[in-house]
C-alpha cells in the first residue's frame, strides 16, 4: 500500500515493519488509556473487534490490498490483538507482589 508498485520483498518489509510497528504501537497507548481496570483482556477483545470494524470495514473497503485479504484471519488478528494488549495491561497494572519475606504466613 505505501509503495503500490514495488514487488521485491526487502524493500516492502523494510518499509512496512516501521508502518505496522507504529500503528500497533499507537493502538496499544490509545488502549492503555481507555481500557478500564479489572477486566483489560475482555475489554482488549472488544476493543480489538472495533479497531477491526474501522480498519477492514471502513478503511480497508477502500483500498483493494486490505479488501482482497482473507476477512476471517484478519478479524481474528485483531482480536487477538487487542486480547494480548488487555493482558499486558492486566499485568502491568497489578500491584507489585510483596517480597518473601513481608507476606503473611
Amino acid at each position: 500500500m505505501v509503495l503500490p508498485g514495488e514487488e521485491r520483498t526487502p524493500v516492502l518489509l523494510a518499509v512496512a515493519t516501521p508502518v505496522h510497528l507504529a500503528l500497533s504501537l499507537g493502538w496499544a497507548a490509545v488502549l492503555a488509556r481507555t481500557l478500564p481496570r479489572g477486566r483489560e483482556p475482555l475489554w482488549g477483545a472488544v476493543a480489538g473487534l472495533g479497531i477491526a470494524a474501522l480498519d477492514l470495514g471502513v478503511i480497508g473497503r477502500r483500498i483493494p490490498a486490505i479488501r482482497g485479504l482473507p476477512q476471517g484471519r484478519q478479524w481474528a488478528d485483531h482480536v487477538a490483538y487487542g486480547l494480548t494488549v488487555g493482558l499486558v495491561l492486566r499485568r502491568r497494572r497489578a500491584p507489585a507482589d510483596p517480597p518473601r519475606w513481608r507476606r503473611p504466613r
